[in-house]
């Protein structure tokens, strides 16, 4: 057991290189191992490219070892034709024996059907190993499929007495900051990992944000605006054409280059509507920036599973208070001056 543990724990490692670029993808890794050695591997790079299983195959040196190699991969193998082949198939026909996963794919078209591929063709399969961090992995995957919903994070910075901005601001468009510079380039690294960001009218009103990836090599997310009254100005970043940017809105929007607009009912339910619309865009995880207002509604709609929260050594005294939340304490770290705590929700 503690061998198939150290195998998959470097699938695992390997499915990690490719965040951020597998949407709608899960991420996977996957080793080959002969006589206790390594002999290949690969992960998932991007959609519509090559499954890790097939890297790992690939990758392998002399395939006459494959017939008496096993191969682990951290999920299960796929069963069915969609931009690529089957990778079960793929393991079947290259005549490996043994194959030892970690999670089951909740996809309804593969969930067990891979593994059921497998053994009737005579496979020696394992499964469960690692199960936790596994599913952890592809914690966003997972959500979609089960929750029909993205992976959501709420992410926003404090001071140290608890103020998410203050009374009263120099001038519009300009942003506060009040973590440092280094706490910044993490939440940009975040924001080339996820698919999509989304802030209320008044942070684009008061911060002009870009919501790319100034600060991170990677892809931008999609930015997402809720503007129920068409009041954010025409001249703000998001509007700029350089990424694509949706706008949830209520009233008639002009159009603008890569701007698509969508009505939802702001009387109703607002975090549920956005969950619905990402969903059907398949949109597997979701940051959610703020201000106070927006990210207490998706808490009040318990639609989040992670906060990311920053604490800077800055004090306001007065202003707009940082959200109310209850969550269990995952981590905490110290970046210099700031620290960074992440909440998980254990409720759902």
């Amino acid at each position: 057991m503690k061998l198939h543990e150290k195998f998959m724990s470097r699938c695992i490692e390997l499915a990690k290189k490719g965040l951020g670029n597998t949407y709608p993808n899960p991420l996977v890794g996957s080793v080959i191992v002969h006589e206790g050695r390594i002999i290949g591997e690969g992960w998932h790079h991007k959609a519509g490219s090559p499954h890790a299983e097939i890297n790992a195959i690939n990758s392998v040196a002399d395939p006459s070892l494959l017939k008496s190699s096993t191969i682990y991969v951290s999920l299960e193998p796929c069963s069915h034709f969609g931009r690529t082949p089957p990778c079960a198939n793929r393991i079947i026909s290259e005549g490996i024996k043994k194959v030892v996963i970690g999670s089951t794919d909740p996809n309804p078209q593969v969930s067990g059907n891979g593994i059921r591929l497998l053994k009737e063709a005579g496979c020696e399969v394992t499964t469960g190993i690692m199960e936790d961090a596994c599913d952890e992995l592809n914690k966003r995957f997972f959500t979609y499929q089960k929750k029909h919903r993205p992976y959501i994070f709420l992410k926003w910075a404090q001071t140290s007495d608890g103020f998410i901005a203050p009374k009263n601001r120099k001038s519009e468009g300009e942003p506060v900051w009040i973590s440092n510079p280094f706490s910044k380039q993490i939440a940009h690294k975040m924001r080339a990992e996820e698919a999509a960001i989304l802030v209320g009218t008044q942070t684009v009103i008061d911060d002009d944000p870009g919501l790319t990836t100034r600060e991170w090599k990677g892809s931008n997310p999609l930015r997402i605006a809720l503007d129920r009254k068409g009041r954010i100005p025409k001249s703000a970043a998001i509007l700029d054409g350089s990424s694509p940017t949706l706008l949830l809105t209520q009233s008639s929007n002009e159009e603008f280059p890569n701007v698509t607009a969508r009505a939802i009912d702001f009387s109703k339910p607002i975090a549920k509507q956005v969950c619905e619309i990402l969903f059907e865009m398949e949109i597997q995880s979701l940051i959610v920036e703020g201000g106070a207002k927006t990210l207490q509604t998706f808490i009040d709609e318990e639609l989040w599973d992670e906060a990311i929260v920053f604490e800077g050594p800055a004090v306001f005294g007065e202003g707009v208070a940082s959200p109310i939340i209850a969550g269990m304490v995952h981590s905490e770290e110290n970046i210099k001056e700031d620290s960074l705590t992440i909440f998980k929700n254990m409720a759902g």
